[in-house]
C-alpha cells in the first residue's frame, strides 16, 4: 500500500526575537517529489542538511510578508543554491508588494550578474481569498490576505493523495480568513504572539480553531524570549477543545 502523507515541519517557532531553541517562524512541506519552503529568516541550506532534507529539493518558496524576519534569508539561499549547481527552477510566490521589495532587494545584490543562474519564477498572487496558488501533482495551495501590519497571506495546503489538509495562519489578528483556511483542517498552526495590532493571542486563536472545527491546534511565532509560553497552552484551551500543542522546532505533523 503506497504511503500517501506528506509532513509540514516546523523549521522555526519564535516571533521576530529567536532563541537558541527556537528559531524565527518558517515551515518546510516535504512531498514525495517535491519540497515547498514558507518563508525564509535565514540561509535554510545547513538547518535542512542536519534534519537530512536536501536544499535543492525546494521546489516551491512562499513569502507571506515582507518583514525581515521572515525574508532575510531568501538572498543567502538563492546565492547558496546557485553555488551548489542548481539547475531546476525555484518558484516563487507572494503578495505584489512583497515581491517587488524582493525583487529590490535582490537588485542590491546584483543578482543579475550571477552567471548561470538557474530559472526563478516569480508568482505574483492577488489579495483574493481561497485562492488556488498552487497546484501540483499532490498538493493543492490556497492564499487569503490576512490582517497583519503589511499586506501578507495565510496559506491552507491540501494534500490531493491523503485527502487531509493543514493551514497557517501567518502573522495576523484574528480573522474570518483564516477560520475559511483552516476549516476542518487536521492541524491548524496559528501565529499567537500575544494581543497586539496584527497579531493574536494563545485564546484568540482557540477561538479561531474552534469556529474552523479544526482537528488540532498548534501555536506558533510565539514569544519564546521571555518565558511566558508555559501558560500559552492552557490559554488557548480555555477557547479550543480539541489538541492543542505548541509548535517546537524539528517538530513533524503528517497529513
Amino acid at each position: 500500500m503506497p504511503d500517501y502523507t506528506a509532513e509540514l515541519i516546523v523549521l522555526g517557532s519564535a516571533s521576530a526575537v529567536p532563541t537558541v531553541d527556537h528559531e524565527n517562524t518558517h515551515l518546510l512541506v516535504v512531498g514525495s517529489r517535491e519540497y515547498i519552503l514558507i518563508d525564509c529568516p535565514h540561509n535554510p541550506v545547513v538547518p535542512l542538511q542536519k534534519q537530512g532534507y536536501d536544499p535543492l529539493k525546494v521546489v516551491h518558496l512562499f513569502l507571506t510578508h515582507f518583514h525581515a524576519d521572515h525574508v532575510a534569508g531568501v538572498a543567502p539561499f538563492l546565492m547558496s543554491s546557485w553555488l551548489m549547481g542548481r539547475t531546476q527552477p525555484l518558484h516563487i510566490y507572494g503578495l505584489e508588494e512583497t515581491l517587488w521589495r524582493f525583487e529590490k532587494m535582490m537588485e542590491l545584490f546584483e543578482w543579475e550578474t550571477w552567471n548561470g543562474l538557474y530559472p526563478i519564477e516569480v508568482h505574483r498572487l492577488p489579495p483574493q481569498r481561497m485562492f488556488l496558488a498552487l497546484q501540483s501533482d499532490q498538493f493543492e495551495i490556497y492564499s487569503s490576505p490576512v490582517r497583519h501590519i503589511i499586506p501578507a497571506f495565510g496559506l491552507r495546503i491540501h494534500n490531493r493523495w491523503s485527502g487531509e489538509s493543514v493551514a497557517y495562519s501567518c502573522d495576523t489578528e484574528p480573522c474570518d480568513e483564516v477560520v475559511e483556511l483552516g476549516k476542518g483542517v487536521k492541524a491548524l498552526i496559528h501565529e499567537a504572539v500575544g494581543a497586539y495590532r496584527g497579531h493574536a493571542s494563545p485564546q484568540q486563536a482557540g477561538e479561531i480553531a474552534t469556529r474552523a472545527q479544526a482537528q488540532a491546534l498548534y501555536l506558533i511565532h510565539y514569544p519564546s524570549e521571555d518565558g511566558r509560553i508555559s501558560e500559552w497552552e492552557d490559554l488557548a484551551r480555555s477557547t479550543f477543545d480539541g489538541l492543542v500543542g505548541l509548535a517546537r522546532d524539528r517538530m513533524k505533523i503528517p497529513f
